[in-house]
């Protein structure tokens, strides 16, 4: 059975509020649920959002597949930085603390443009523009 963890969709008609879920990826939105991790609210200011992250982090273990915007709100969350830690605990430790015996890298520097100097020769655009213009030699026609 292909696990998502999904939204349903609960509320009134044009007032939407969603269940965060995990399903059988085979049943419609509204269908049967194997458990209701969260819920999501986006007509509040800011947007609700409350996830059980220890379920959330279980069904991610367990080989489930989030979709577009459930991925999205577990990373606002804090769930996704759990499975994360949790499945891969080294690169969890690397990612918290640097090594001391590693240098910070240098910062890296702006782009910055050459402006050309006093008395250099025209850049090849500022020539094509200036022969582009037509010359008055004193003649109207």
């Amino acid at each position: 059975m292909a696990v998502r963890l999904r939204l349903k969709r609960t509320g009134k008609k044009k007032q939407p509020s969603y269940r965060v879920v995990a399903v059988d990826s085979r049943k419609p939105r509204d269908g049967r649920v194997l458990e209701v991790i969260g819920t999501y609210d986006p007509r509040q200011e800011p947007s609700a959002i409350s996830i059980v992250n220890e379920r959330a982090v279980h069904w991610l273990s367990h080989g489930a597949q989030p979709s577009e915007t459930v991925s999205k709100l577990l990373t606002i969350s804090g769930a996704w930085d759990d499975f994360r830690s949790a499945s891969d605990p080294q690169a969890a430790a690397a990612d918290a603390e640097p090594s001391p015996d590693v240098e910070p890298a240098a910062p890296v520097p702006d782009l910055v443009l050459d402006a050309p100097a006093a008395g250099d020769d025209p850049s090849p655009a500022d020539a094509a523009a200036s022969d582009a213009e037509p010359q008055n030699d004193g003649e109207d026609r």
